[in-house]
């Protein structure tokens, strides 16, 4: 078993981040990533994924993206910054270590991982908000020719059989970039259950995030007037192209997918379409199967907390939605909650002190 003050469950944007803070603070700590090298989270991604924030806002603190600032990054960018980033800062993280099982008993933290088990004064939960998956139960319904695969699986349209007509089910930015270069080849079905609203990427000349960034857009907590109308909204669509290919025809938007039966689709106007291929955009869900400590969920399996604060002392979550702000869970932004997290167990960690049960030291572990 190894001892030290402070573990980090996950090496992405939010951890990376927490541990700039971390190390600023001079603290002992380290940080456990299940995927094989940083910045997998990115890289694992979709071949023409790029976001949809400049690069000016697309970095954590101390490291600049490179490029034009005003350009927007491609997901392998992000991967080879973060594990730039890594590096610079020489960020203690142990890779290919999946945690299965986090208890709290006795003013101290028990990690269960497929390497060992770890003893620690205080977590960082920054596994991200949205890890597993959702696929909506309909699917079940399918026959077994129809080809199906989740975003998260999806890497281009070289994947997809060439018989039968291609269904993306998902409105949001991950779905139009897909359905997108898609038609670019061939026709291809859109189901989206809600109204798209679309936003330019530059207004009056300046980036759209310039203007979140001059009235504090992206700052606004959820309990603000702003914070409680965006809250419950769905996230809009940057660009113009989707709406351009539903005009010409290259993209044949339809209703909310009600039901499936073989290879028939059904939706909530009434029209059916027989798919050949569907792409999931469906999201993701929360999922802390290893997360044994039941204090901190609702009836909902949500996490309760106060700005990443938990009722639990020293366990503590960075990168949530919403967690402080509309930008938490934003790579250029989540660096404020991972400030504000640091200084908490700075400022309280010493009051949670453990007995030295004779544990290996890890004081000089690196990675």
């Amino acid at each position: 078993m190894k001892k030290v003050d402070i573990v980090v469950i996950g090496g992405g944007q939010a951890g990376l981040s927490t541990g700039y803070y971390l190390s600023a603070e001079q603290r002992e700590f380290v940080v456990l990533d299940q995927s094989d090298k940083v910045g997998y989270s990115w890289s694992s991604r979709y071949d023409s994924l790029t976001l949809f924030t400049p690069r000016m806002y697309s970095s954590l603190p101390g490291l600049p993206l490179e490029g034009d600032p005003w350009g927007y990054p491609t997901k392998d960018e992000m991967a080879a910054y973060l594990k730039q980033y890594q590096e610079k800062f020489a960020i203690p993280i142990q890779l290919e270590t999946e945690v299965t099982k986090l208890t709290y008993q006795l003013g101290s933290f028990l990690v269960t991982t497929n390497k060992g088990t770890w003893l620690a004064k205080q977590i960082v939960v920054a596994a991200g908000p949205f890890q597993t998956p959702f696929i909506p139960q309909i699917a079940h319904s399918l026959s077994s020719e129809v080809f199906q695969v989740h975003t998260k699986d999806y890497n281009n349209p070289g994947m997809l059989p060439q018989q039968g007509e291609v269904l993306v089910i998902g409105g949001g930015n991950s779905g139009a970039q897909i359905a997108l270069e898609i038609a670019q080849k061939r026709t291809v079905y859109l189901s989206v259950g809600h109204d798209i609203q679309y936003l330019p990427y530059r207004f009056l000349g300046r980036s759209l995030f310039w203007w979140y960034e001059r009235v504090g857009l992206l700052r606004k907590s959820p309990e603000s007037w702003v914070g409680r109308r965006f809250v419950k909204k769905k996230d809009p669509l940057y660009g113009f192209e989707l709406r351009n290919a539903i005009s010409n025809g290259r993209v044949k938007l339809l209703a909310r997918t009600t039901d499936m039966s073989d290879k028939l689709i059904f939706f909530a106007d009434g029209s059916s379409l027989v798919a050949g291929t569907i792409i999931w955009a469906t999201g993701f869900r929360s999922d802390y199967p290893w997360l044994q400590i039941p204090e901190i969920f609702n009836d909902k399996q949500m996490i309760i907390h106060e700005r990443g604060t938990t009722s639990i002392p020293g366990l503590y979550f960075v990168g949530l939605p919403w967690q402080s702000s509309r930008g938490s869970s934003l790579i250029g932004w989540v660096h404020r909650d991972a400030k504000y997290i640091s200084h908490m167990i700075s400022q309280y960690g010493d009051h949670y002190a453990i007995e030295d049960y004779g544990y290996e030291d890890l004081s000089s572990h690196g990675s």
